[in-house]
């Protein structure tokens, strides 16, 4: 619904996905690999406002796309933490990695909770705390 926000109001408006995107980029990465629920791994709405902005993202296969949504619904939703969960994310993440992404957007706010402090070989990019620190530099600028 970003877009009809963004058209009815003049009140500023900043999109999670174009402040990832520009944390990304600062970064000088330029193919992303995302996570999230499989709307936001499967739909065009998040995606799409990276690629405008000069990002190639690619998601995890069929299967473990399936993996890390129903993680979130029937776990991370509920606050359960289960370490077998977290071996599984660990996993599909190797496996952007392995697909040549330069960092991983948790694109839902829970899977920091499973995998945010673990390191990975590339950068995670937590989407929460980038929108929220765009929206106190918008504020304080």
């Amino acid at each position: 619904v970003a877009s009809y926000i963004e058209n009815s109001t003049t009140i500023p408006f900043i999109h999670i996905a174009d402040a990832t995107a520009t944390e990304i980029l600062s970064q000088n990465i330029k193919k992303i690999g995302l996570l999230g629920t499989a709307f936001t791994m499967e739909q065009d709405f998040y995606k799409n406002r990276l690629e405008e902005k000069g990002l190639e993202v690619i998601t995890p296969n069929e299967t473990n796309r399936k993996v890390v949504h129903d993680i979130i619904y029937n776990e991370l939703c509920l606050g359960v933490i289960n370490k077998e969960s977290q071996k599984k994310y660990i996993n599909v993440v190797e496996d952007l990695i392995s697909s040549g992404a330069e960092g991983v957007i948790l694109g839902c706010t829970e899977i920091c909770m499973l995998i945010g402090d673990i390191k990975f070989s590339v950068p995670l990019f937590d989407t929460t705390s980038i929108h929220a620190k765009a929206a106190v530099d918008f504020v304080l600028s």
